[in-house]
């Protein structure tokens, strides 16, 4: 097991090493100068041209790329162009923000989708399986920044019981921690259903196919035969064998939440990561773009690397293989 995960980790960490080098190319190709976001204060070419000396954009690409990977190995992101602070430190505010959302929209994601599957499967066939399929496709279909903003429509104009933006009030400093806490609940309600329910669809649909199939085997037969009660047959011997392959879903949908976060953030105005990376491309702020990338790209790689270990924690012959 031990060995397994070392070869994963040099994989993955080559193959962030090649999303970081193809990134950086690759923003040099976007029209746009990093020079123009001082714009507004009508700065003099021979001004402009100081700033690139300053921030090094005026040497030749290859120099600019080894002095920048020279000091990513040191730990050292570089400067925000757009907000004259540390990457790491801007980076750094905006990572419990989307932590807090993506966890957020997970518990969403996953209640919803055992509730459907689990009641589609075992009702197959039947109107609530096939109404139950129209609704999830639907969702699934449905373009995450339309459904935010017909949710913001919703229930901040229409029913306004829930803000639409932002992560706090703007006289959260002044609550007490009780009221704080449900204050941060309260505006994070509709970005984590949004997020949850957007991707909820796909994982039920995976779900429910996976547990037909395992509720037709010889040992859920033989469990049946038993004596045993049906809800233990379907939670205990069912599920458990039925949510590996859901596992391994993890893995491919966390790029799918970081690409959903960044657009739910900015349609609620939510203080993460995903807003961060927009307004970073919106300004062409380099390491902060980079730094956001190489965040978003260790997060993906760790969601596989984990899907791998949960699935050999919890399917025997794979970890029995690896071991």
């Amino acid at each position: 097991m031990l060995g397994f995960l070392l070869r994963r980790l040099a994989a993955s960490l080559l193959l962030l090493l090649l999303v970081l080098t193809l990134t950086f190319f690759f923003l040099r190709l976007i029209p746009g100068d990093p020079a123009h976001i001082f714009e507004g204060q009508r700065l003099t070419l021979e001004q402009q041209q100081r700033l690139r000396q300053i921030y090094g954009l005026d040497r030749p690409l290859p120099l600019q790329y080894l002095a920048w990977i020279s000091s990513v190995a040191k730990w050292d992101w570089g400067t925000s162009l757009s907000q004259q602070r540390p990457v790491s430190t801007v980076l750094g505010e905006a990572v419990p923000a989307t932590a807090i959302l993506g966890a957020a929209a997970l518990a969403v994601e996953y209640f919803l989708a055992l509730l459907l599957g689990i009641a589609s499967a075992l009702r197959r066939g039947s109107a609530l399986d096939h109404g139950i399929r129209i609704v999830t496709l639907l969702f699934f279909s449905l373009p995450l920044f339309w459904v935010g903003l017909m949710a913001v429509l919703l229930f901040s104009y229409v029913w306004p019981v829930l803000p639409a933006s932002h992560m706090h009030s703007v006289d959260a400093d002044l609550m007490s921690p009780a009221e704080r806490l449900l204050d941060l609940a309260r505006h994070l309600f509709l970005p984590a259903l949004v997020m949850g329910v957007g991707t909820a669809g796909g994982t039920a649909r995976f779900l429910r196919a996976s547990l037909i199939e395992v509720m037709s085997q010889d040992y859920i037969r033989a469990a049946r035969a038993k004596g045993l009660s049906e809800r233990r047959v379907v939670w205990v011997h069912g599920l458990r064998n039925a949510i590996v392959p859901v596992i391994q879903v993890f893995a491919i949908q966390l790029p799918l939440l970081l690409s959903g976060a960044l657009i739910v953030e900015v349609v609620f105005s939510w203080p993460g990561i995903g807003q961060l990376t927009f307004l970073a491309i919106s300004t062409r702020d380099y390491p902060l773009i980079l730094g956001a990338v190489a965040l978003s790209a260790a997060l993906v790689i760790l969601g596989n690397l984990l899907a791998d270990v949960l699935h050999a924690l919890v399917d025997p012959r794979v970890r029995d293989a690896q071991e």
